[in-house]
């Protein structure tokens, strides 16, 4: 019989980890940033990254987060047929949007649809988590959660893996702005402390539990004051140039709340409405000008959805 070749073509988006207070477990997916990738089903056994487009990076698949993400669920599956993965990617990779998580996401839904869906969201994240370690040096799943699940989600647990799905206010909107600059997640995670004073992981899990309970409620001033870092950001936003200003610039423009997107140099601001939404990417837009540092803007709704199928 004749081998027929199967493929899937999909866009797997860009995401914001952390939230602020919620460091390693809280995340939320974007909708108008992302990579897109292309899985093609192969007589020959294996993974195989056979085209990369728009940064540098390992076509081994051993060394390629997409194809690490690749080769877990393969292992585990053990299909008669091999894959072959061209990503064209958007999301430079150290941006704090989730670049890693988009390849590594995107590869195993890829697989997982060709397969016929063996596998639920849950165990392509664990598969996913795989490729996202070799990006930085451990397993965590704030960015390939959302990134699957769509929406905002909350990483309960590791061992055993536990993701819960948060419901998005309809008016949610999203700004990003990243600055091109470059911090690796390895050397953003050595800066952090080893321990906090009690005081703070107080106002730190309040702080969680408060914009959970928002969430669920559609409460934007909770949301709003909610959206607070006392552990983290003091020390990551030392690597941002300009940080304050830009949190500054976006609070009196009318955002919710501004943090930095995972570890950097991403900056985040939700916002109440599509106009407010633009207020505040103006304002960002007109601070940052002035810096010299050369930036990108992204405005987004919260993406419900997650990885989507273009073409199959």
């Amino acid at each position: 019989m004749t081998f027929k070749s199967k493929h899937i073509r999909l866009f797997s988006p860009a995401t914001v980890a952390n939230v602020s207070c919620g460091f390693d477990v809280l995340g939320f997916c974007l909708d108008s940033v992302g990579d897109e990738m292309l899985v093609k089903t192969s007589s020959e056994k294996g993974i195989r990254i056979t085209k990369i487009e728009g940064f540098d990076l390992p076509y081994e698949t051993e060394r390629n987060v997409a194809g690490v993400a690749a080769l877990a669920l393969y292992e585990d599956a053990k299909p008669e047929i091999g894959f072959e993965i061209e990503i064209y990617k958007h999301i430079k990779p150290g941006s704090g949007i989730g670049s890693s998580a988009a390849s590594a996401a995107g590869s195993v839904f890829a697989l997982n649809q060709l397969l016929g869906n063996p596998y639920n969201l849950t165990e392509l994240t664990a598969f996913a988590m795989k490729g996202e370690a070799i990006a930085s040096q451990c397993e965590h799943a704030d960015n390939i959660a959302p990134a699957l699940f769509g929406g905002f989600t909350l990483v309960k647990s590791i061992a055993p893996l536990k993701v819960l799905e948060l419901p998005t206010p309809n008016a949610l909107y999203a700004v990003v702005l990243h600055p091109q600059i470059e911090i690796k997640t390895s050397e953003s995670r050595a800066i952090l402390p080893k321990t906090v004073a009690l005081n703070h992981a107080i106002t730190q899990w309040s702080n969680v539990g408060s914009l959970v309970h928002a969430l669920h409620t559609n409460d934007y001033d909770l949301l709003s004051s909610s959206l607070n870092d006392v552990i983290v950001e003091p020390y990551r936003s030392k690597l941002i140039p300009h940080f304050d200003a830009v949190k500054l610039a976006a609070i009196e423009a009318g955002a919710l709340g501004c943090g930095i997107s995972g570890s950097g140099p991403s900056i985040f601001s939700l916002c109440k409405g599509e106009a407010s939404a633009n207020q505040v990417k103006e304002q960002i837009q007109n601070k940052y000008a002035s810096t010299g540092i050369e930036f990108e803007l992204h405005l987004s709704k919260i993406n419900a959805e997650g990885v989507k199928i273009i073409d199959n």
